[in-house]
């Protein structure tokens, strides 16, 4: 009886694996050694690199970054810099605070570098040419399609007095903040090689699996991502209880693996103190902290523990063992099972951590695509900001009366991401700055344009998408996105599809309008009349982009109603949201600038008529959205 099972169970495998996304993906296997002289701020490496050319395409050249070479004066980083300083908003530069003319300024001591001292394959010295931040290697052979090359580095560097995410002597007190340290393959996908130069921000990682052994001075502890393989030597908090035996000498040397990731980062200091949450069924949690509130990085270890269960149900299971908050760098940022974060701040400490899913497992091209990285992550840390709110905030301050003023400063505390999202969103919209999504990272006109671009505006994406499909379906996209594309490197147009899909709608259209375009919504109620004991409701599209539309009837004697309009390119409507009566009109054809309806009651017994009254729908001039009927 069991040979049928078998069978059926190889079937079903079969179509389900046939119905997941086949894009091939390159594939790494690190080995790294790598030897601190912290006092001299430098250090040496070794790198063996396996890599797999999982694509049908014949390379002749490989691409690796040397980020830490834009920390040197006259480097892009530098000069793109100090032409931002030129540009001013409100009285302000426009450049990034954190860098503004400092690179300009380092000594030869304080700069950083990444030199490569040769790279061999196979034994064979391969011919290199250094392009700043990007390192060409001319391959003497080929890497032929479907096969495996071995790569041996060696590779010097200096960590640079300025910190932007790397560095060393951040303002938070942290020695070494060690992000984008080696020299890391750039990836290879079906666009072909992404060699970006280090300007200003995002990323893009080949996965694959590290093994990695730092040999530092003593005192120094370190936070990572990955799995500490030797806690029973190394303590610092990591030995869970085991016994300790450090080996003699000055130094120790810290063992990690991380598999199926697409960075490494680390940060060490000798004063770090080390909080550890393990969550049932979940990862354990690491926090290393130099200054700042023990009360409050306390918390952020807790508020891990508390969302981790609302998380996951939301988004998708955490395929990882452990998670690192490290103090470090210049502010928060992501990277695999670890971030750098300047502070304890829940509202940082949850963004950097949904960056796990939309940065840290989709893994996205963050320099063509920073909306799908950091609006994504905006979205989900607004829901886990709410879950938190309402679960163990408003939890403490029913048994504690006294705290009751807790809830009133709330907002400060967590502020609520989607109002804020959607007002920074109406401020680059109406400012004449906004830029479309399509722009790369690096190439924005202003760092205003990116941020509220890529942060608001990209969060806002999901928020208005929940609009148009539904909240409810909304959740099933976003499961279904993590399902199928973890580890696949995404783009927009997949999750259009998965989209679409889930939703049975046309969505095409609103990525065009929404993420290549600035084209504005702007609906407004038009007119109203009676024409035989019903009301006729005009209303009209004063906007370039065109929506579906809700409008919700209140009527005098409390009763409502919603009169819902899809959208003419949707081919399809939205399941009913709530148990509000609904009435489904036809289609709005998008080219007609009116749209009529009828309700079978009086003007007299209506009280409210307003479009989109849950406010999901970015229309720009809300104030003609809402009719009174005052007698």
């Amino acid at each position: 009886m069991r040979k049928p099972v078998l069978i059926l169970l190889a079937i079903y495998a079969g179509v389900v694996s046939y119905a997941q996304p086949d894009r091939w993906q390159q594939r790494v296997k690190y080995i790294m050694d790598v030897k601190v002289d912290a006092a001299a701020n430098t250090f040496t490496g070794k790198q063996q690199l396996e890599y797999s050319n999982n694509s049908p395409d014949t390379l002749k050249k490989l691409f690796y970054h040397l980020y830490w070479n834009a920390f040197q004066p006259n480097s892009m980083m530098d000069m793109r810099s100090l032409h931002m300083g030129k540009l001013t908003l409100n009285g302000k530069p426009e450049w990034d605070s954190r860098v503004r003319n400092r690179i300009s300024k380092l000594q030869e001591n304080e700069t950083g570098y990444q030199k490569i001292n040769s790279l061999t394959i196979n034994g064979v010295q391969q011919k290199t040419t250094v392009h700043e931040t990007i390192l060409e290697v001319n391959l003497n052979k080929p890497i032929l399609p479907k096969s495996k090359t071995v790569i041996m580095l060696n590779f010097s560097s200096q960590v640079p007095l300025q910190i932007r995410r790397s560095g060393r002597e951040a303002a938070n007190g942290v020695r070494f903040s060690m992000s984008q340290w080696y020299p890391k393959l750039c990836e290879y996908d079906r666009q072909g090689w992404h060699p970006t130069p280090y300007i200003a921000r995002e990323f893009y990682g080949v996965w694959g699996d590290f093994d990695v052994k730092i040999n530092i001075d003593k005192e120094f502890i370190l936070g990572a991502t990955g799995y500490l393989q030797n806690p029973e030597t190394i303590g610092y908090g990591y030995e869970d209880g085991a016994k300790v035996v450090r080996a003699a000498g000055n130094k120790l040397t810290w063992h990690f693996i991380a598999p199926n990731v697409h960075d490494f980062v680390w940060a060490a200091d000798p004063e770090y103190k080390h909080i550890v949450r393990k969550i049932a069924n979940g990862p354990v949690i690491n926090v290393l902290y130099k200054s700042g509130d023990v009360a409050q990085w306390t918390e952020a270890a807790d508020a891990a523990v508390a969302v981790y269960p609302y998380v996951t149900k939301t988004l998708g299971a955490y395929p990882y063992k452990q998670y690192s908050f490290i103090q470090g760098g210049d502010g928060g940022m992501e990277y695999p099972m670890a971030t750098l974060i300047n502070g304890p701040g829940l509202g940082t400490v949850f963004h950097e951590w949904m960056h796990a899913w939309y940065q840290g497992m989709l893994g996205t091209n963050e320099s063509m695509y920073a909306w799908m990285d950091e609006g994504f992550a905006q979205w989900a840390t607004g829901k886990v900001q709410d879950y938190y709110r309402e679960t163990v905030i408003r939890k403490r301050v029913s048994n504690e009366p006294q705290s009751l003023h807790i809830m009133d400063s709330m907002d400060n505390i967590l502020p609520k991401y989607s109002a804020a999202d959607y007002a920074s969103y109406f401020y680059i919209a109406k400012s004449g700055l906004e830029e479309p999504l399509t722009t790369h990272a690096d190439h924005f006109e202003t760092s205003t344009a990116y941020s509220a671009g890529s942060y608001s505006k990209g969060c806002v994406f999901l928020s208005q998408l929940g609009y148009i499909v539904g909240d409810e379906t909304l959740r099933k996209i976003m499961l279904e996105y993590y399902r199928q594309w973890r580890f696949k490197h995404p783009d927009a147009d997949d999750f259009i599809r998965i989209a679409e899909n889930v939703s049975g709608m046309k969505l095409d259209w609103y990525k065009e309008y929404w993420i290549s375009t600035t084209k504005t919504i702007d609906y407004s109620i038009d007119s109203l009349w009676e024409e035989g004991g019903k009301t006729k409701i005009r209303l009209k599209d004063n906007g370039k982009m065109p929506m579906p539309v809700d409008v919700t009837i209140d009527y005098k004697d409390g009763s409502k109603e919603i009169a819902y309009v899809p959208l003419d390119l949707m081919f399809g409507a939205k399941e009913a949201e709530n148990k509000i009566s609904r009435t489904i009109f036809p289609e709005w054809k998008w080219t007609h600038p009116t749209y009529t309806f009828e309700v079978n009651r009086k003007i007299s017994a209506i009280k409210v008529i307003e479009i989109d009254s849950t406010q999901r729908m970015a229309d720009v001039e809300r104030r003609n959205n809402k009719l009174e009927i005052p007698w």
